[in-house]
């Protein structure tokens, strides 16, 4: 009795190891590889599996989720032979698990070694003030590099990013220096160009004034000018217009009187004004013969008016 007891005890533990490796459950975003007898069988997806006891054999496990591989600090020579120490993350994922179960060893090395190895070719190709801005074409530079050499192992590196990029302290305290000198230099540059532009704005300023202030005088003596033109012109119709009166004035009847009488008094009034100005004067010979005079304009009436009448 003792020994069948032993014989079912073996039986149930044969069962129940049989039973764990007969079935296999494959969780989500997971690939198992099997071998059969040593050899590649099949690659088992997400679900529920079974295989042959003792015959199929689940060798390697890949997860297809994205992973991110920590890439270790290395000294890195740029192309002014400055050391610095540079540190990275890649991103990468299994495409396709047989290739990197039978395509490499250890792939997770291989690409952190090969990150290494092209971070230093391409630091070496540029100067140190160049790397700080050139980080976006160095990580480029790496996945293409990584990305190309990994594809026989059926992996799919898509970025890689620089965490850190550390220089010596007497290169940092250089940079800052520089840095400094730089900001001066534009501190200086803008305000040389705000003197500049004031300058010139001013300087615009004196000459739209100058134009103005000439524009305004050209108009004042336009203005002058016309106003002058006009009182002349003005003077010169009433002139005309007086003259033009007076020689009707003559022609009517009794006009020559009128007049001769008018330039007696005017002359009368002439002597008067001179007589009060001065002591001494010149006074006509004739000057109580005031008759001759008028007489005289008579006859140069007659003799105009003769003058200007047509001949037949």
């Amino acid at each position: 009795m003792e020994g069948l007891s032993v014989v079912l005890i073996l039986i149930a533990v044969f069962v129940i190891i049989a039973i764990f490796k007969t079935a296999r459950i494959v969780p989500t975003q997971w690939v198992y590889v099997v071998e059969r007898l040593g050899k590649y069988s099949k690659s088992l997806e997400a679900g529920f599996h079974i295989l042959i006891p003792f015959i199929d054999k689940v060798s390697y496990k890949h997860s297809l989720k994205e992973m991110a591989i920590d890439v270790p600090p290395q000294t890195c020579i740029t192309k002014d032979n400055i050391a610095v120490e540079i540190d990275g993350v890649l991103y990468l994922r299994v495409i396709d698990p047989v290739k990197a179960s039978y395509g490499i060893g250890d792939y997770r090395f291989a690409i952190i070694q090969l990150a290494q190895t092209t971070m230093r070719s391409e630091i070496g190709k540029i100067d140190l003030d160049v790397t700080f801005e050139s980080r976006e074409t160095i990580n480029s530079s790496i996945v293409n590099a990584v990305d190309e050499a990994s594809d026989p192992w059926g992996i799919k590196v898509t970025r890689y990013e620089i965490k850190n990029i550390e220089t010596p302290q007497t290169i940092r305290s250089a940079m800052e220096k520089q840095m400094r000198a730089e900001r001066e230099k534009r501190e200086q540059i803008a305000l040389s160009e705000g003197d500049k532009q004031a300058k010139i704005n001013r300087a615009e300023g004196d000459k739209q004034e100058a134009i103005k202030k000439s524009e305004g005088e050209r108009i004042k003596m336009e203005n002058e000018a016309k106003g002058k033109a006009a009182a002349i012109l003005e003077v010169a119709s009433a002139t005309a217009e007086g003259i033009k009166q007076i020689s009707l004035a003559i022609n009517h009847p009794g006009g020559k009187d009128a007049v001769s009488m008018r330039i007696a008094t005017d002359w009368i009034e002439s002597f008067s004004k001179l007589a009060k100005n001065t002591n001494s004067m010149i006074v006509p010979a004739n000057v109580a013969d005031i008759a001759s005079i008028t007489s005289i304009l008579n006859n140069a009436f007659d003799f105009s008016k003769r003058k200007n009448e047509p001949t037949e």
